[in-house]
C-alpha cells in the first residue's frame, strides 16, 4: 500500500469527522522537507466550499491527527497547510511491512506499439526514442500488475516495397521473381543482402522523385505486391528476412525486445472485408477516385482530413493498415488498451485512425492512446545528425556510446584488472544506461540535447551514476558476508540519513503510480536519482560493515539490501540493469 494512501485515509477520516468530504484529506510528500515529511492542503479547499476560515479548519484537522501515535509532529502552516511528520518507529515498521509499493487494482491487457522500423532501411537515430520509451512503458505496465504485449509494427507493405522491386527488376531482370510465367519454387537464398538494400532503396527513391513514369511504375508494383503477385511476394519475403536479422541485432544491443514481430503485411487479408463492412454501413465514399472515410466533427478547432482507405490506383495507405491492425489486435489479444509510442509529428495521423476506429465500432476511441515524444537534438538544437549533416545510423550511435563508456571506465579505473570480455560487457551496460537514462529522465513530450560527455559521466544525474550506486550497494553486502559481519536485519531509523533513505524508499510506489498513470517514465528516473543520492549520504555518514553494535550493523545492512533491491527493480523497469561489479 502507498504510504501516502494510508495517510490520506487518516486525514480523510478527520475531514469526515468535521463534516467535510474525505477527499479533502489527500496527502502528498511535502514541498518543504525541512518543515515536514508530508503535507495535506485540503483545509483550504474544504473551508472555501463552506465559507469557513481555512486556518481554523486546519487546526481542527490537526488536533484530530495529533491523537494518532503514528505522528511525531502535526502542525498548521500559513493559511491552512497541514504538515505531518511520522515517528521513526512508524517509518521503520512500514518499510519492513512492505508499504510504499503499488499495483493497479484492476489488471488489464495493454498492447504497446513501438519501434516501427521500415524494412530494407537501416535503423537510424530517429528510431531511438520509440525503442527506449516503448520498452520502458512495456516494463512499467508489467510492474504495475498489467499484462503487456510489445509489438514492433514494421513498415513492410508500402510504396518503398514497390520502389525496391522495380529497382531490382531494372538491375537484374533475369531473376525469376519478375517472370509472370514462372511457376516456382522461388530460390531460398535471397538475391540481395542488407548492404544491397541499403544501397538500392535510396537509389530507387531518388529515381522515382526525378521521373514521374518511374514513380508510376513503383506504384503499380506496390499494388501488384499487395494484390498477391507470387514473384513479388517471394522477393518481398527476402527483404523481410534480411532486414529482420539486422533489426533484431541492433534492438537487442539496446536491451529492447518485442513479443510480436508483426507488420503492415500481416493485416493485409483483413483489409478487404473490413472496408466492405464499412461500405455496407455507409461509412465510406468515393472522392476523386479514392475511397475515404470522413471524420470531421462539429466543434473541431482544426480541419481533420478524411482517412484514405484505398487510393485511386487501388493501393492502401498507412491509415488503412493501422485500422486493420487495430482489428487484428482486438481479435487476437482482446486488449483493454493500445498504446502507440510514436513521434509527435504523427499526432494528426493517429487522431484520424483513432476516430475512424471509434466511428466504425472497431475499438473504443478513448482506449487508444498516442504516447508521442519529442526529438533528440544536437548541441545546435536541431535534430541530431552526423558531422557531415547526414542521418546517423543507430549502429553507429551504439558503437559511439560504447566507445565513450569504455573510455570513461578506463579513466576512472572502475574495471582495472578485469578481463577484456568483462570490461566490454560493463562498457555496453554503462553505454546503454547512459543512452536510456538521458532519454527517459526527460519528460517524454520534451525535446532534449544529446551530450555524450555528460550522459556517460559517473557523476550527476546520469545512468552510469545509478549503475555505480547499485554496484556499490551490492559490494557492501558482499564485503559484509566475507567479513562475517552477520546477515542483514530489519531496517531501523536512527540517524537522520537513515530516516531520509527510508522516506525515499517509501516513495517508490508513488513514483511508479505517477509514471504509469501519466505515461511519463521520468517520474521513475527522478525517484531513482533521489534514492541514490539519499543512499550516498547514508553511506558517507553511517558506519556499516565495521559498525561495532551488531544490532545497528544488521539494521544498516538491511537498509543497504532494501536500497539495492529497490534500485535494481527501478533500473530493470528503465531497461538498464547494472553489472555485477565495476
Amino acid at each position: 500500500m502507498l504510504l501516502t494512501a494510508e495517510l490520506s485515509a487518516l486525514a480523510g477520516a478527520a475531514f469526515v469527522a468535521e463534516g467535510y468530504d474525505g477527499a479533502f484529506g489527500a496527502v502528498r510528500v511535502s514541498d518543504r522537507p525541512d518543515l515536514a515529511q508530508f503535507q495535506c492542503n485540503g483545509a483550504l479547499g474544504a473551508a472555501k466550499s463552506a465559507g469557513q476560515n481555512p486556518r481554523a479548519l486546519g487546526e481542527k484537522i490537526a488536533a484530530r491527527l495529533k491523537a494518532d501515535p503514528l505522528f511525531a509532529a502535526v502542525s498548521v502552516a500559513g493559511p491552512g497547510f497541514i504538515n505531518l511528520t511520522l515517528t521513526d518507529e512508524a517509518l521503520s515498521a512500514r518499510l519492513n511491512g512492505g508499504a510504499g509499493g503499488w499495483r493497479a487494482e484492476t489488471p488489464e491487457t495493454i498492447i504497446v506499439d513501438y519501434g516501427g522500423p521500415n524494412i530494407a532501411k537501416p535503423l537510424h537515430v530517429g528510431h531511438l526514442r520509440a525503442a527506449i520509451i516503448g520498452e520502458c512503458m512495456k516494463r512499467l505496465i508489467r510492474a504495475a500488475g498489467h499484462a503487456a504485449i510489445g509489438d514492433i509494427h514494421m513498415g513492410d507493405w508500402g510504396l518503398p516495397m514497390g520502389q525496391l522491386i522495380t529497382e531490382i527488376a531494372r538491375d537484374r531482370p533475369d531473376l525469376p521473381y519478375f517472370d509472370p510465367a514462372f511457376e516456382g519454387p522461388y530460390p531460398d537464398q535471397s538475391p540481395v543482402t542488407l548492404e544491397d538494400l541499403e544501397r538500392l532503396y535510396p537509389q530507387a527513391s531518388a529515381a522515382c522523385k526525378a521521373d514521374p513514369a518511374r514513380a508510376a511504375e513503383a506504384r503499380a508494383a506496390t499494388a501488384a505486391l499487395q494484390a498477391g503477385r507470387p514473384g513479388y511476394r517471394a522477393l518481398w519475403k527476402h527483404f523481410l528476412a534480411v532486414s529482420r536479422a539486422s533489426i533484431e541485432r541492433e534492438y537487442e544491443d539496446l536491451g529492447v525486445t518485442f513479443d510480436w514481430w508483426k507488420g503492415e503485411a500481416d493485416v493485409d487479408p483483413l483489409i478487404a472485408p473490413m472496408v466492405e463492412k464499412l461500405r455496407a454501413e455507409g461509412l465510406t465514399e468515393i472522392d476523386d477516385g479514392a475511397e475515404i472515410m470522413r471524420l470531421a466533427r462539429p466543434g473541431d478547432k482544426k480541419e481533420l482530413p478524411p482517412l484514405i482507405l484505398y487510393k485511386s490506383d487501388g493501393a492502401v495507405m498507412y491509415g488503412t493498415t493501422d485500422l486493420a491492425t487495430i482489428l487484428d489486435r482486438r481479435e487476437t489479444a482482446h486488449p483493454d488498451r493500445i498504446f502507440y509510442v510514436v513521434d509527435g509529428r504523427q499526432r494528426d495521423h493517429f487522431e484520424q485512425v483513432f476516430r475512424a476506429a471509434g466511428k466504425a465500432g472497431l475499438y473504443p476511441e478513448d482506449r487508444l492512446e498516442h504516447l508521442w515524444f519529442g526529438t533528440m537534438n544536437g548541441k545546435d538544437g536541431k535534430p541530431f545528425k552526423t558531422r557531415a549533416g547526414g542521418v546517423l545510423k543507430l549502429r553507429e550511435l551504439i558503437d559511439m556510446v560504447d566507445q565513450k563508456a569504455a573510455a570513461r571506465i578506463a579513466e576512472t579505473g572502475l574495471a582495472e584488472g578485469y578481463g577484456a570480455s568483462e570490461t566490454a560487457a560493463i562498457a555496453r551496460k554503462v553505454g546503454v544506461a547512459a543512452l536510456k537514462f538521458a532519454d527517459l529522465s526527460n519528460p517524454r513530450t520534451s525535446d532534449y540535447i544529446f551530450d555524450i560527455d555528460r550522459f556517460t559521466s559517473f557523476e550527476g544525474k546520469t545512468g552510469p551514476y545509478l549503475l555505480y550506486a547499485s554496484v556499490r550497494a551490492r559490494s557492501i553486502l558482499r564485503k559484509a558476508a566475507q567479513a562475517g559481519a552477520g546477515a542483514p536485519g530489519a531496517p531501523a531509523v536512527g540517524a537522520p540519513e537513515e530516516r531520509a533513505l527510508v522516506l525515499m524508499l517509501l516513495q517508490y510506489g508513488d513514483a511508479l503510480k505517477d509514471a504509469f498513470d501519466r505515461r511519463l517514465p521520468h517520474y521513475l528516473c527522478d525517484h531513482a536519482f533521489r534514492l541514490a543520492q539519499s543512499f550516498s549520504s547514508f553511506y558517507a555518514a553511517c558506519r556499516i560493515v565495521d559498525e561495532a553494535d551488531p544490532k545497528i550493523r544488521a539494521a544498516r545492512l538491511g537498509l543497504v539490501a532494501a536500497f539495492a533491491g529497490q534500485l535494481d527493480t527501478v533500473l530493470d523497469i528503465l531497461g538498464m540493469p547494472a553489472p555485477e561489479r565495476m
